[in-house]
């Protein structure tokens, strides 16, 4: 480290110190002269965003390079030969899909054998675009849950694109909703069909029904034809929970219905609800993630070691009590995803932050697991199976191949569609390389750059990162990126940072509360290396990240600001003292801890964006994107980071969509202008 490089981290510290012994014990922050704008619709508050927006649209619509880049970005997220993925349930191929005329999108099925058409004909259940129209409102698809062998369904509507939304139980043979058949209103409710006459619902039964964290902590069975008001109580959770739910795992061995208690965002108490109704534990340790059952055995993912099996396991645990090792992945490799079909169980596994499909079929003593002949080098992902067949969808794509659709019926492997290619792949590499953290840890990334370009430190470069929550950051297709960027010279890099789920609990819990600095210290570390290797150099090098990676890229922005040139904070957590009293944020805080505890304080405080920026310092720009209806991640945090940055001095942008919820975009049309802005604001930045 150069002497400059101390001095600034010294001085950096040294302005922390009053703000830390204010902060000390958990006591409140320095007062916030912007806290009205956390009043998320307050005309005030509105206001300042439609001012920003103006601004920000403005200046990046008025760039020649951005009416080309949206056309481009357009062309490839309304292309008419997108795949319809499908989603397999009671011998039907259902889709949900938008386009150019269904920007809201419409709910579709066909048979199997349809799907497999190169043009199906597809049977039109709902017209999202035509239900909003005749309603007049602003609805945003949540997904269906239809109840195996019947024609009836539950709809889940959002307005707005907010994680709350409306539940309306639909008649998809009549294609219609029933007009005195299950209905909730705008709440973040659970919902699970019983039978044809019974929900088991987590709602907003009114006071005291929530948790601290918003979501229910009571779970009601329902009847049919009686008011919500009558259900009859079968658990409550404790309101400092996170919530309490329920869900029916319909198997060809019976029907299994789970209510589970969250205490914490990584812990779980699962119980079946028995005929007579009552509740039996289901005995896994509580920081297990119980998965479901197959065959009387019910399946959990370990985080951490139990009974001698290791963290990251898939354990199954036997009618008589006893418990088998389903799959254990290695030091380099994670268990991703885990699904039921009728004979087997489907395990997608990350080997080194590549993708791989195992099936597992359960023998006498055994479970035998076998690799299924997919394409390497990307990610995949099972699409849909479903707990009466034996046939299921998977998906490939790596960065360059465009995702791909295999049909999967036990040792049956068969290609059935393949999207497009939106950009010229032809000499464009994948490498994967690996950086060492400031502990030593060596952290992967990918970096996919043009063959050919001389390694002089002058291409456009930009990072991504997330590193939370468990969530593992695996090779997807560029699709408008590879067109917008990469055949315009620029690079990309994803770090695979701690944090993350790439290398199991692990690799997550290494970056957990008080060691939450070393996932950014990764993301330093690859953004150092790419310097060092010569891709890039810091004024051509920008970063981006969304709501937990909005984080990271906002506690790296004021960690090392000489070694960038841009920002994309999207949907951000930034002001790290108040993020628990803010919407979903209590139920965070298994991962980053409890802002009043007298622990945490200091060690959030040490990180905190907004409580850390100052007046004087050099950052590089930063646009930061959120949105009005985004019920997840505050959108105050983004407001009231721009509002001191520009307070100090600090050039920034910022857009806030009025609708989106916490993707950001609500439909289609958001998307694209949501991607066209910030691509030109990264040409401004990084290619000007």
């Amino acid at each position: 480290m150069s002497s400059s490089e101390e001095e600034m981290k010294a001085a950096a510290l040294s302005a922390m110190l009053p703000l830390a012994a204010a902060c000390a014990g958990g006591a409140a922050a320095p007062d916030d002269p912007y806290l009205w704008l956390e009043e998320v619709e307050s005309p005030k508050a509105l206001d300042w965003a439609r001012a920003h927006n103006e601004k920000s649209e403005g200046l990046l619509r008025a760039d020649p390079r951005f009416g080309t880049i949206e056309a481009e970005v357009r062309k490839i997220l309304l292309a008419r030969d997108r795949i319809a993925f499908p989603n397999l349930d009671d011998g039907w191929v259902y889709n949900f899909w938008q386009d150019a005329e269904h920007v809201r999108g419409i709910w579709r099925r066909v048979r199997p054998e349809e799907y497999e058409r190169a043009e199906p004909r597809w049977d039109l259940i709902l017209d999202l675009d035509a239900l909003a129209k005749e309603e007049k409102e602003n609805w945003v698809w949540h997904g269906a849950s239809p109840l195996p062998g019947s024609e009836r369904a539950l709809v889940f509507l959002s307005r707005g694109g907010k994680d709350a939304h409306v539940m309306r139980e639909f008649d998809v043979g009549k294609r219609a909703f029933l007009p005195d058949g299950f209905a909730l209103p705008e709440a973040k409710s659970r919902a699970t069909w019983v039978d044809a006459d019974q929900l088991l619902v987590g709602t907003d039964f009114g006071p005291d029904s929530l948790t601290k964290s918003g979501y229910p902590r009571r779970v009601k069975r329902w009847r049919r034809g009686t008011p919500l008001a009558e259900a009859a109580l079968v658990f409550e959770g404790d309101v400092a929970d996170v919530s309490v739910g329920a869900h029916t795992a319909f198997r060809p061995e019976g029907r299994t219905t789970f209510v589970v208690r969250s205490p914490s965002f990584f812990e779980e108490e699962a119980h079946v609800l028995e005929p007579d109704g009552k509740l039996r534990r289901v005995p896994f340790p509580r920081d297990a993630d119980v998965r479901g059952v197959f065959y009387g055995h019910f399946l959990a993912l370990l985080r951490t070691a139990w009974k001698g099996f290791p963290a990251g396991a898939l354990v199954a645990m036997r009618p008589d009590g006893g418990s088998e090792l389903v799959y254990a992945p290695d030091e380099r490799s994670s268990l991703r995803g885990i699904v039921t079909a009728r004979s087997f169980l489907y395990l997608t596994v990350l080997e080194n932050v590549r993708g791989r499909l195992l099936r597992v079929e359960k023998r006498p003593g055994e479970w035998h697991v076998t690799r299924v002949a997919l394409p390497d080098h990307g990610a995949v992902d099972v699409l849909s199976s479903d707990d009466f067949d034996d046939r299921l969808y998977a998906r490939f794509e790596s960065f360059t191949a465009p995702s791909s659709v295999t049909f999967v019926d036990g040792s049956i492997v068969k290609p059935v569609k393949r999207m497009p290619e939106r950009f010229d792949a032809s000499d464009v590499d994948v490498e994967q390389h690996e950086a060492a953290s400031a502990d030593g840890t060596r952290v992967p990334y990918f970096l996919v750059r043009r063959r050919g370009r001389p390694l002089d430190g002058a291409i456009p470069t930009l990072l991504t990162g997330y590193g939370g929550f468990e969530i593992a950051n695996v090779p997807v297709y560029a699709g408008a990126l590879g067109k917008v960027w990469l055949e315009r010279g620029g690079a990309f890099a994803v770090a695979n940072i701690r944090g993350g789920g790439e290398f199991g609990p692990r690799w997550h819990q290494a970056a957990l509360k008080a060691n939450r600095a070393r996932a950014f210290e990764d993301f330093i570390a690859v953004a150092e290396d790419l310097v060092r290797r010569k891709v890039t150099s810091p004024r051509r090098l920008g970063i981006s990240g969304g709501s937990n990676g909005g984080l990271l890229v906002g506690a790296v922005l004021l960690r090392r600001p000489e070694l960038l040139n841009a920002v994309v904070c999207n949907v951000p957590l930034l002001d790290m003292l108040r993020y628990h009293k803010l919407l979903a944020g209590n139920s965070w805080m298994a991962e980053y801890g409890d802002p009043d505890d007298a622990t945490m304080a200091p060690v959030l405080l040490s990180y905190s964006p907004y409580q850390n920026v100052r007046a004087g310092v050099k950052y590089p720009k930063v646009f930061f994107l959120t949105s009005t209806k985004d019920d997840r991640v505050h959108p105050g945090h983004a407001r009231k980071m721009a509002a001191r940055m520009e307070e100090q001095g600090h050039d920034v942008l910022y857009y806030e969509n009025i609708e989106g919820g916490h993707g950001g975009a609500a439909n289609l049309e958001q998307r694209i202008k949501k991607a066209a802005l910030e691509y030109t604001f990264l040409f401004r930045q990084l290619v000007d």
